[in-house]
């Protein structure tokens, strides 16, 4: 296929990718009432083929095309209310809340205090939320009232860290911020992009190929999780990219103390990017031999940095509110069946209860144990996969938007194969396919089992491929003057990385890169 013809094509299937988009998010334009999950289906084919395509582009036209296309992708998603979550309300609200000099985890949206920052928009009858008289009966010590809203779970606290509270309230002054959701959706549409730019900026600064920018800009779950839902998650996961870029080209203190701040505002925007910190604080070594100074200095300036953003963010909230910044995360865990061992959907194949909990922790335990003492700092991105892929697959949450982290990951890896954890969790949330149907109890473990059966396959594939001195790892870019370009690393163990068995966790361990340093390099 010639260059243009090959473009073209590209172009096409990205305007195909947003006329899905479109479907899902405005119903009224699908006269045929198709369901979301064969939409986004077709819009997962459209994206890997143009992606795929993508690879023998110009660079400099692949930039272009990966910044429009986003862009153009983005637009599709924000041009209608969100359809596929109403999260968005709760952050519409904590700004609303924040605005009026009220600290968010002081109350409930439903209790007596905040009755007079109610409007139309949030608070009106026909709401799909309400709060009925008998609720308020039977809880007088929350000191509610009644009313139906937007807002999902008005009777419990908000669950979002200070940095997204933050984020809430400085979209709360952006014009008609009350009273719409355009002004969130796009200002989160707004930050997938940037994260875009960040990207390009960090693999061609790495030696890296920048196209592969391309599989987060155009990834289905980005545009209708940042455009149309404008979760959080995609600030938290922006902000994580710039920890990640920063501490893998970290050679000065100053550089590693500002990976570790960055590091800990995204773990206080979303909880998720907590995953990548095995892979952060990687050793980097065989274990057999002694830890040196300076990775140990390494480990304790991240640490500390990190904790100290953390801590600082939070300290606010601590003194207006006391142990109410907690939220509602107990509570979540214990309504999603965390907490009493029902939501593990494979392991739950198993065993459930208290022992399916042992389970989960021995396994991801075991992960970041590996990740810990076997990947490479100076590519903090593999090592954070595995951790991410692993949480996915021994958790399978039923929200699409909890494998954004993930797409940003890969897009920094290069191996496309993970993207089907972010297209699995679609399935996850959303199962009903008619006649074909499967039970309930198999929908989890068939969401979250088959990406891990890919992932699998994906790096057999690739071990044979390099066995036989062939590679299937992305062409690199030719590195900029005076930025070295990074040397290529085997594929780490897929299956070990969402299997849930300990014996397989456990053989990625040999199999996760190794990186031989020398004695004399020091690493702070």
């Amino acid at each position: 296929m010639n260059a243009k013809l090959r473009v073209a094509a590209i172009c096409l299937l990205l305007a195909a990718l947003a006329s899905l988009v479109l479907l899902v998010v405005r119903p009224s334009l699908n006269p045929a009432n198709v369901r979301p999950l064969p939409l986004i289906a077709l819009a997962w084919i459209a994206f890997l083929t143009a992606a795929w395509l993508m690879r023998k582009v110009r660079v400099r036209t692949a930039v272009v095309l990966i910044l429009l296309g986003g862009i153009g992708i983005q637009v599709a998603a924000v041009c209608a209310p969100p359809r596929l979550s109403d999260d968005l309300y709760r952050y519409i609200w904590d700004g609303r809340v924040q605005a009026a000099g009220i600290d968010p985890y002081a109350y409930v949206p439903a209790a007596r205090q905040l009755t007079g920052l109610r409007d139309e928009f949030l608070w009106h009858p026909g709401a799909d939320h309400c709060v009925p008289a008998s609720e308020v009966r039977e809880h007088p010590a929350a000191d509610l009232t009644t009313g139906c809203t937007l807002i999902n779970r008005p009777a419990v606290p908000t669950i979002y860290p200070p940095v997204a509270e933050a984020y809430f309230l400085a979209v709360h002054y952006e014009p008609s911020a009350s009273d719409s959701t355009t002004p969130i959706q796009a200002t989160t549409a707004f930050a997938a992009v940037l994260t875009t730019v960040l990207l390009l900026f960090g693999l061609g600064r790495l030696g890296r190929d920048v196209r592969m920018a391309a599989l987060w800009s155009w990834c289905p779950t980005v545009a209708l999780e940042a455009g149309n839902s404008a979760h959080v998650d995609v600030v938290a996961v922006g902000i994580t990219a710039a920890a990640l870029l920063v501490l893998a080209t970290a050679r000065t203190t100053r550089r590693t103390i500002l990976g570790g701040v960055l590091l800990g505002l995204a773990i206080a925007t979303k909880v998720t990017p907590a995953l990548t910190v095995p892979a952060v604080l990687a050793r980097g070594d065989d274990p057999a031999r002694p830890p040196r100074e300076g990775i140990r200095r390494r480990w304790i300036t991240v640490a500390l940095a990190a904790g100290s953003a953390f801590t600082v963010v939070y300290i606010p909230h601590v003194l207006a509110v006391g142990g109410k910044v907690i939220g509602f995360l107990p509570g979540y865990l214990q309504q999603e069946g965390y907490a009493n061992g029902t939501r593990f959907g494979i392991i739950g194949l198993v065993v459930t209860g208290k022992l399916a909990i042992a389970v989960a922790v021995l396994i991801l335990a075991t992960v970041a144990f590996a990740v810990l003492q076997f990947s490479d700092p100076d590519r903090p991105w593999q090592g954070a996969l595995i951790m991410t892929a692993a949480a996915l697959a021994v958790t399978t949450p039923r929200y699409e938007w909890y494998a954004l982290l993930l797409v940003m990951l890969v897009a920094l890896d290069g191996r496309p194969e993970w993207l089907a954890f972010a297209a699995g969790a679609y399935y996850a949330a959303e199962p009903d396919l008619g006649r074909y149907t499967i039970p309930n109890r198999l929908h989890d473990a068939v969401a979250y089992g088959v990406p891990v059966v890919v992932v699998a396959v994906g790096w057999f594939v690739r071990e044979v491929a390099q066995r036989r001195g062939g590679s299937l790892a992305p062409a690199p870019v030719p590195a900029a003057p005076g930025v070295v370009a990074a040397a290529p690393v085997p594929a780490a163990s897929a299956v070990a990385a969402a299997a849930p068995v300990p014996a397989v966790v456990l053989g990625m361990a040999g199999a996760l890169p190794r990186r031989p340093v020398p004695d004399d390099e020091v690493r702070v």
